[in-house]
């Protein structure tokens, strides 16, 4: 049973992680644009369980958006879709269409927003996936910082189009739109559904399962939207090979690898730096056990420098490898140098394997090389030979004199 106020809770935290944790500009923008939230929310026949301290879930979901509606800032962007809200029949192919845009995208008005979620009932069928995709049109042109915010009591029952694949198509058109999903009262198929559409994204998933759990999820929600990431990755592709390989500079990067696929890039490496690379690749999707992911650095003709490894066996969110290498180590190599960093995986998918591949994070960094100092040595020659011998002269006497004064005690003892 879940209670009342944990719900409530569950959709302010985030619905608030949506407005405060939107995507952070790029570095050459100055004034950051004001956050996009689209809500679809779920009106499924399903919404008439009185399951929730002996309310319908529906009730309970009108109650937390009023309030999430209050909370909102002003200059929030909003709108509001449904889905499963208006066919009513045993027609699966019709209800699988039942999603409208009920408030279109624009200033919140709370007067609306409140009276459009106060007529619903719930209606039909669970098209998630066509909901998603309908809502990241709905936020086409509305701005950089977009998130659409799921609120369902179960799984999608209209499929295909699947979820899942749905979010991952939005992931891969290189956009900054990211999905949260919240689960009331789910089930564990539906909670694994919820969780790869959020993970798809790089959103966040909660769930009013117990107080303590959902207390500590809201507050993580909340810390992550008031801390986000300095650095927004800029998008590349990586190429089959070094000879055309995109040239990077140092920075944070974001790219796409399918499965047993390997990706080039280069960097220059001019004489005194050193570089420092790490690639972090997403796990969002089952996989068979036993994977690793390899970042390795070589020259343009193909000999490799050094390289970085990181391997895993059961279930992992993120697989990360890293490695540093200095153009001191290559005498031979000209004063500026271009380095291939080559990464790769050793995946083998447990669902479909193909596009749009696994989330790639690679970070460049270039810095002043510097050389760990040598150990101190102890010389070498007759000078080495003279300091052991002067040694061993003064342990040996010291040793003598103790050994005597000892003798002597015990025998007056």
């Amino acid at each position: 049973m879940i209670h009342r106020k944990l719900s409530i809770v569950a959709a302010i935290g985030l619905i608030a992680a949506a407005v405060l944790g939107a995507s952070p500009a790029h570095a050459d923008e100055t004034t950051p644009e004001p956050p996009v939230v689209e809500l679809v929310l779920d009106v499924s026949g399903s919404m008439k369980a009185a399951d929730i301290d002996g309310e319908t879930r529906m009730a309970v979901a009108k109650r937390a958006f009023n309030e999430v509606v209050d909370a909102l800032p002003e200059t929030t962007q909003l709108g509001i879709r449904v889905l499963g809200a208006t066919y009513g029949g045993e027609n699966k192919k019709l209800g699988c269409k039942d999603t409208q845009q009920i408030v279109a995208v624009g200033q919140v008005n709370r007067v609306a927003a409140k009276n459009a979620i106060a007529t619903l009932k719930p209606t039909g069928f669970t098209p998630i996936g066509l909901s998603l995709r309908e809502a990241a049109k709905d936020l086409d042109g509305a701005g950089s910082a977009r998130r659409i915010v799921l609120i369902t009591d179960g799984e999608d029952t209209c499929t295909p189009p699947d979820p899942c694949d749905v979010a991952r198509e939005l992931a891969a058109q290189g956009t900054d739109l990211v999905v949260d999903t919240l689960g009331l009262a789910p089930d564990e198929k539906t909670r694994k559904q919820l969780v790869c559409i959020s993970q798809a994204t790089g959103g966040t998933y909660a769930a009013a399962q117990s107080e303590e759990e959902l207390t500590d999820r809201i507050k993580q929600l909340v810390d992550r939207a008031a801390q986000p990431p300095p650095v927004t990755p800029a998008v590349v592709k990586g190429a089959p090979d070094c000879a055309t390989a995109p040239l990077l500079a140092a920075g944070v990067y974001t790219d796409r690898e399918l499965i047993g696929e390997h990706r080039f890039y280069r960097v220059s490496v001019r004489d005194g730096d050193e570089l420092r690379a790490s690639v972090s690749i997403a796990l969002d999707r089952p996989l068979n056990r036993d994977y690793g992911v390899l970042v390795k650095a070589a020259t343009v003709d193909g000999r490799e420098l050094v390289r970085g490894v990181d391997a895993g066996s059961g279930r992992a969110d993120v697989i990360s490898a890293g490695l540093r290498w200095s153009g001191d180590e290559e005498p031979a190599l000209s004063a500026t140098s271009d380095i291939c960093l080559i990464v790769s995986n050793s995946f083998a998918s447990a669902t479909a394997a193909g596009a749009p591949g696994m989330p790639v994070e690679l970070s460049i960094g270039l810095v002043a090389a510097s050389q760990a100092p040598d150990a101190p040595g102890l010389g070498s020659g007759f000078l080495l030979l003279l300091v052991l011998v002067i040694a061993g002269l003064i342990a040996g006497v010291l040793a003598g004199w103790l050994t005597r004064w000892w003798v002597a005690k015990w025998k007056e003892n």
